[in-house]
């Protein structure tokens, strides 16, 4: 893979993030840490630093570059065995290892008997390639004074971690001529993002964090929200740190479900982390590409991986209980790695609205979270002006995707200079399945016949398409669902701009050869052609010789 040749700088760290592709807000990216590469979006497996059901062996065999584990834990059971040893010889991995720092204990427990100071000094000690400043979790449904607090009492910590990294270490073979950029160069920091449905926190949060110069971004207490299945409120949380760090690499804790990968990832994340894979097999889930259902509710292994051949579901449901939970989380493994690499090749592939749309009608929940990608202006700047692809119009959301929003724009900037003896003509006449319009028979003799008329076709979709721009990405590249079972109400982005399309260009008549969409919307809305000379023929017809 060919990556830019400029990768960002992040804020004031010599940390490279190299961008490839882009789509919606998404991007596959290289992150560079001391022990290797990570290529995002890039699902990191929680492993526990004393008791590893899996092994982080059979991860990296996997494909998984990145582990994430328990600095707090890794303190309290090992101690100075671990300062001496490293965090990659405890668990055993010789990948990229990030540590947490006991924010989820914080979560669990309320509080943990640990200073910030001291669990940011042993992630320093122990060699973390990304490390967390301790964070005081908002969860989710708190009260918004106390949400502030734990806020607060986040960033303090984070100034707290900052004054340990730049402290000179006895264990440095060489002294520090700048000793915040060297020290980052070492270990990227992530800073805890905090506020949970309370956005205005959020993005208060994520500001802060920015100014101290943190280079990745954490996106704290989203496992409530999911678990609730509030998914509109984790993309809205999302969407508010990105309005905030736009480039920076943010990474997502504990999302691991393969409902919520594709969504997180278009929305801009770029990391996530979760133990799911084993608490789900611990409790007998079992994850498929669409969410998770329990073992004893099935009849078949819908999947073909290694382990899903070995065993029927019978099978694997009668094995003793150890035996079960190892090789549904080997399974569930399988399965979060087949959906980041699907979601990559979405992005790779310029199809990531169609698949992150496919995998939302798997639940209402996260239906209602795709609505706010109608809104947002991230998706459109990150998503490429051309595409090798045709892209794919089934229904009504789809015209707000960005290559349909960026067409209509440009339409809007359109001015036709056809006139003949003073008189203006706009002749309408709906999309073929051939592309650009210009090359179809039907255009030819449109030309023929009125050499001195504006000619355009018109898509529910794109709008108006004047056929000077018809070759044009996507009016050329696209292909649309015929079925007509929704009304002309159902795409206000085409009526608004089919107005503004007739204001803008001042046609005196106008001839409509009319489909029965554009037919319905002269009848709902008679105002739609104003004091127009307007003239609507029926495609139904023999249209040409009609007119």
């Amino acid at each position: 893979m060919e990556f830019i040749s400029s990768p960002y700088e992040l804020s004031r760290s010599p940390v490279a993030f190299e961008v490839g592709y882009t789509d919606l807000a998404a991007r596959i990216a290289r992150l560079q840490t001391p022990h290797g590469v990570i290529e995002t979006p890039a699902f990191v497996p929680v492993v526990h630093p004393v008791h590893q059901t899996i092994s982080p062996k059979f991860l990296k065999s996997l494909g998984f570059d990145a582990i994430i584990t328990n600095a707090y834990i890794a303190l309290e059971h090992y101690g100075d065995t671990a300062r001496k040893k490293g965090i990659h010889e405890i668990v055993d991995f010789d990948g990229v290892v990030m540590t947490d720092s006991g924010g989820y204990q914080v979560l669990e427990y309320g509080s943990i008997d640990i200073e910030a100071e001291v669990i940011a000094q042993f992630e320093r000690d122990i060699g973390s390639d990304i490390c967390v400043p301790l964070d005081k979790p908002t969860g989710y449904g708190l009260d918004y004074y106390t949400a502030k607090n734990y806020v607060e009492q986040t960033l303090t910590n984070a100034k707290d971690t900052l004054r340990v990294m730049l402290e000179e270490n006895p264990n440095d073979e060489e002294p520090r001529h700048n000793k915040k950029e060297t020290q980052m160069y070492k270990q990227i920091w992530a800073g805890p993002i905090q506020g949970a449905e309370h956005l205005d926190l959020v993005r208060y949060s994520a500001s802060e964090l920015d100014k101290i110069g943190f280079t990745l971004m954490a996106l704290g207490s989203p496992v409530e929200v999911m678990e609730a299945y509030e998914f509109l409120i984790l993309a809205q949380m999302i969407a508010s740190v990105k309005s905030v760090v736009p480039t920076k690499p943010i990474h997502l804790f504990g999302a691991g479900h393969p409902l919520t990968i594709p969504l997180a990832v278009a929305l801009g994340c770029d990391l996530f982390d979760s133990a799911s894979y084993i608490l789900y097999a611990k409790d007998n889930r079992y994850m498929h590409s669409n969410g998770t259902a329990r073992l004893d509710d099935l009849v078949y292994l819908p999947c073909h991986c290694p382990i899903c051949t070995k065993y029927s579901a019978k099978e694997l449901l009668e094995k003793d209980k150890e035996t079960r939970t190892t090789e549904i989380a080997k399974h569930n493994l399988y399965i979060l790695q087949s959906e980041v690499n699907s979601v990559k090749q979405a992005i790779v592939d310029g199809r990531l609205w169609e698949y992150v749309i496919q995998k939302s009608r798997a639940h209402p929940k996260l239906m209602d979270a795709v609505e706010m990608l109608k809104t947002s202006e991230l998706l459109r700047q990150g998503t490429p002006l051309f595409k090798q692809k045709a892209i794919f119009l089934f229904d009504p959301i789809d015209q707000f995707r960005p290559e349909a929003v960026h067409f209509r724009q440009m339409v809007s900037k359109f001015r036709s200079r056809i006139r003949h003896k003073g008189v203006s003509t706009l002749i309408l006449y709906p999309e073929h399945g051939l592309h650009p319009f210009y090359s179809t028979q039907d255009f030819k003799q449109l030309a023929k016949k009125f050499p001195d008329a504006q000619l355009c076709t018109y898509n529910r979709f794109l709008g108006i398409i004047p056929a000077e721009i018809s070759d044009i990405f996507p009016a050329a590249h696209n292909l649309t669902a015929k079925l007509m079972t929704y009304q002309t109400n159902d795409y206000p982005s085409f009526v608004e701009s089919f107005k503004e399309f007739l204001t803008n260009n001042k046609f005196d008549e106008v001839i409509i050869i009319a489909d029965q969409f554009i037919k319905n919307m002269i009848t709902n809305d008679g105002s739609v052609l104003g004091k127009i000379n307007a003239k609507v023929i029926d495609y139904e017809k023999n249209v040409i010789s009609a007119i």
